[in-house]
């Protein structure tokens, strides 16, 4: 009964594209309102399937397959950056040393590729423990990241209390499983709702739409063209 009914949801989300395209581009409307007016769009299935509607790519298996791909030379170009940069590289990367997990190395290399890029991970991912009592004032000021409610104590591989995604203060996802899942669902909402990308992290987001998910690429500004080079002469 609950499988009939994502389907019956997903084909008036299909019928209803052009009409929900037309109102986002134009009227560019607050994202509270929106979610008000299209609650429909608002889970996993539908982001997956409005980024494919859009962009025809699938958002899902091609934002795994291409960080996965360049994982390896991603390192080897973080392993090669000094000064403080390169210790802060090194700080961030430290999990991958303590849990055996995809997930985890995805993770560190998400936010490895932030440091890298001069940007600040900690504005984009927003970590908490259950204990933390400013958890609901600091998602209502958030106007664009990803949380990570994790129990006191957790090692790198424990399973987080909860992962969502909060847009103009508004909680758009939740339960989601992992941080590089979540990263690609945000992108998949940034193509559903037009929203920009936030200045402070204008380079993390380009180098994760143009050179992995290999959209839009043609231009590329000199910090990430420079990191497409490096990753380039890395797979030799």
């Amino acid at each position: 009964m609950i499988r009939n009914n994502e389907d019956k949801v997903a084909a008036m989300m299909d019928k209803t594209f052009a009409l929900r395209r037309l109102e986002v581009v134009q009227d560019a409307p607050m994202v509270a309102d929106f979610k008000a007016r299209w609650p429909g769009l608002f889970n996993v299935r539908e982001v997956k399937a409005e980024f494919k509607r859009i962009t025809t790519v699938e958002l899902q298996s091609k934002f795994f397959l291409q960080l996965d791909a360049h994982s390896e030379n991603l390192m080897k170009v973080f392993a090669r950056k000094g000064g403080v940069l390169g210790k802060k590289i090194k700080a961030v990367m430290l999990p991958m040393t303590r849990a055996d997990s995809i997930d985890v190395k995805r993770e560190c290399i998400l936010r490895g590729l932030t440091v890298y890029l001069n940007e600040d991970p900690q504005k984009f991912v927003k970590d908490y423990t259950t204990d933390d009592q400013c958890i609901e004032r600091d998602l209502a000021e958030t106007v664009f990241g990803i949380y990570v409610i994790r129990h006191n104590g957790a090692d790198p591989d424990d399973d987080p209390e909860d992962i969502g995604i909060v847009l103009e203060g508004v909680e758009v996802l939740s339960g989601l499983r992992s941080v590089p899942f979540a990263m690609a669902m945000f992108l998949g909402l940034v193509y559903s709702l037009n929203i920009s990308y936030p200045p402070e992290l204008k380079y993390t987001f380009e180098a994760v739409q143009k050179i992995i998910m290999e959209m839009e690429g043609n231009k590329l500004s000199a910090k990430v063209q420079t990191l497409k080079t490096l990753l380039a002469r890395s797979s030799f």
